[in-house]
């Protein structure tokens, strides 16, 4: 753990680590609800094995999270003990699958995101989460791919799937600029010199998602709407029932040791 960090200074930094962890564990276990159930028994495997990264790269930020924290609390305690307002997970993350095209445009939108950022993390100057930038960039490197070959053969396929997705992209539009809001938390942080600045990083993404939709064929939606307030707590109705399904088990048994 770093050194010479101030109680206050560290506070903020576990509050990004949760950040992060919590997009990684709602965006997981989003996509684990597809097991048994994609398209193709290929796809199934994809979608749980994306899933499977998300949470193992949510379980290295809680760990930290949790050192930084330091009041006894454990990854697991932070994924499981904590209630709705307490999660920083973007609501975009939050929004049920629907169907295959919906969870495909929220998985590209997060995944060009991801890449931008992690990519700007991997060459911060605070040890741990360089550390699990590095590591977690190579599994989001193969994310954005696996996405972005869908967005494509959907986008570029038959009517039908030409239309789901661009319905679905349409719905999900309205979630997106709340990925890029620079808050104080983040403009302490880069002036503290955690992490670097990440003002660039939606210039760059609307380019990398415009390039993407010219070769799918399909339509950027055209409207300034947004939502806001989950990286302060504020979410949609679909995270509360996600939690109670995901936190049942060690809700109702608490301490047990599996």
């Amino acid at each position: 753990m770093e050194k010479n960090i101030t109680e206050e200074l560290r506070e903020k930094i576990f509050e990004f680590f949760l950040r992060l962890g919590d997009d990684r564990l709602i965006l997981g276990h989003r996509l684990s609800e597809w097991c048994g159930h994609a398209p193709i028994l290929e796809e199934d495997i994809a979608l749980a094995n994306i899933a499977l990264d998300c949470i193992g790269q949510a379980n290295a930020i809680y760990s930290v999270a949790a050192e930084l924290e330091n009041k006894n609390r454990t990854a697991d305690d932070l994924a499981f003990l904590r209630h709705e307002r307490e999660f920083k997970n973007l609501q975009l993350l939050e929004q049920p699958n629907e169907d295959f095209a919906f969870t495909i445009a929220r998985q590209f939108f997060y995944d060009q995101y991801s890449f931008l950022l992690y990519t700007k993390l991997s060459k911060c100057n605070y040890d741990e989460l360089k550390a699990i930038a590095v590591k977690s960039l190579k599994e989001i490197t193969y994310h954005l791919r696996h996405s972005k070959q869908w967005i494509i053969k959907l986008g570029d396929g038959t009517e039908e799937s030409k239309n789901k997705i661009q319905t679905a992209i349409d719905n999900l539009w309205i979630f997106t600029n709340e990925i890029f809001f620079i808050d104080d938390l983040i403009i302490e942080l880069t002036d503290k010199n955690i992490i670097p600045d990440l003002t660039g990083i939606k210039q760059e993404w609307d380019n990398a998602v415009k390039s993407v939709f010219e070769e799918a064929t399909l339509t950027m939606p055209d409207t300034n709407d947004f939502v806001s307030g989950s990286r302060q707590g504020r979410h949609t109705e679909y995270l509360g029932h996600l939690l109670a399904e995901m936190q049942i088990l060690p809700r109702s048994f608490p301490n047990v040791k599996w």
